[in-house]
């Protein structure tokens, strides 16, 4: 059998025939394609506007940039997440604070956010970033409810997310409780452009600042021009940025796979009931609550192995599932845990969750091309590997 590796896109012969046509096409970056592109994610998750980027990474950057992010800011963010979700931020100079997860979604605590939800402080603003962890969303109206400073700012990283709903049923990246919400078209999230990122936000001016910062900081809208002066040939730059742009081929390929969004959550949801068949109630392993199964648009399949009632480290583990031709990974190593913030000195010992999660979670394989007769193969040999 072939390898199947922890997660991998899916491309079709439409996606073929649409990035062939793209680079056909009189322009092949800054075109109309991109623009069709933000207009449909923008409509399929009921945001007023989307701006693509060249990555999930530089997405959060200019999201970041867009909000006013500085020095005197605190960015409450949880553990479990990739470094860019902290690092975009701790850049521009604001101070991490982390919150611990809750072992049944992955996602951050909110219960334990409370002291931090009525920050008073006279310098700076609290930037509070839920990650929607495996595509499990954070419950944002919840959230919002319970944010006490108005000048509180969110910003959601739905990454890995795009699909899902709350549980209110709204859709993530609506940002109807939120200043922007943050996706990425890596090629193993939901759908993919190879590399690439958007941002949705109803916010005009947040729109605005974000496509000033997507294109080196050039400002050519008369109305923003501090000289004023109009001309075809002139702009101003006012905040240096870099170039963040998609291509057109890249966005060709994300208009197409966006026709199959639906049809790759279904599949995956079947794959998560056909794993959950074989795994759920197993003495020593934890997989996150089936609540969540019905509004969830699975980005990952993480599954809790107990290494104190079973006498296998995860190393090991990993290892005899790739000797049987399975891929797995770990999602993800915590952020505190990282040489660049050691500065915060040891502080694991505030995050019990955290690192529970951490000694015992593993990621099995989630994608669209899998059977359900590959995950039969994988519980089987998961459970050999046990000894269940």
């Amino acid at each position: 059998m072939n390898f199947l590796p922890y997660s991998k896109q899916s491309i079709d012969d439409n996606d073929v025939e649409s990035v062939a046509n793209a680079l056909k096409a009189p322009l092949i970056t800054r075109g109309d394609k991109v623009k069709e592109f933000e207009e449909k994610v923008a409509r399929y998750v009921d945001a007023r506007y989307a701006v693509a980027f060249s990555s999930g990474s530089t997405a959060l950057t200019a999201a970041y940039r867009a909000a006013g992010m500085n020095a005197s800011d605190q960015l409450i963010v949880t553990p479990n997440t990739f470094i860019a979700t902290v690092a975009s931020g701790t850049e521009l100079g604001a101070k991490p604070v982390f919150i611990d997860i809750d072992r049944n979604s992955g996602n951050i605590d909110l219960s334990k956010m409370e002291p931090n939800l009525s920050h008073t402080s006279t310098r700076g603003r609290l930037f509070i970033l839920p990650v929607h962890f495996a595509g499990i969303a954070v419950d944002i109206p919840k959230l919002d409810g319970r944010i006490v400073n108005c000048n509180t700012i969110v910003i959601e990283d739905a990454a890995h997310a795009i699909g899902s709903r709350y549980p209110n049923g709204a859709k993530v990246g609506c940002c109807s409780h939120s200043l922007m919400t943050i996706f990425s078209f890596h090629p193993v999230k939901q759908i993919t452009t190879g590399e690439g990122g958007m941002v949705t936000t109803n916010n005009p001016e947040i729109c605005h600042r974000l496509k000033v910062i997507r294109n080196s900081g050039i400002e050519r809208e008369q109305k923003y021009l501090q000289n004023g002066q109009e001309a075809p040939w002139y702009y101003e730059v006012h905040q240096p940025s870099s170039n963040y742009h998609l291509t057109e081929m890249q966005a060709a390929l994300g208009v197409s796979q966006l026709k199959r969004i639906d049809q790759f959550m279904e599949k995956k949801r079947r794959l998560v009931k056909r794993y959950r068949g074989h795994l759920q109630g197993l003495d020593g392993i934890r997989l996150f609550d089936q609540k969540y199964d019905d509004w969830t648009a699975y980005h990952l399949f993480v599954v809790q192995i107990d290494h104190q009632h079973f006498p296998i480290s995860k190393t090991q583990l990993i290892n005899e599932l790739k000797k049987r031709r399975i891929g797995s990974q770990y999602h993800y190593i915590p952020i505190y845990r990282m040489p660049c913030y050691s500065y915060m000195g040891d502080i694991s010992s505030y995050f019990s969750e955290m690192e529970g999660y951490y000694r015992d979670a593993i990621s099995l394989p989630l994608f669209y091309d899998l059977s359900e007769q590959d995950v039969d193969y994988i519980c089987k040999s998961l459970k050999e590997i046990l000894k269940i």
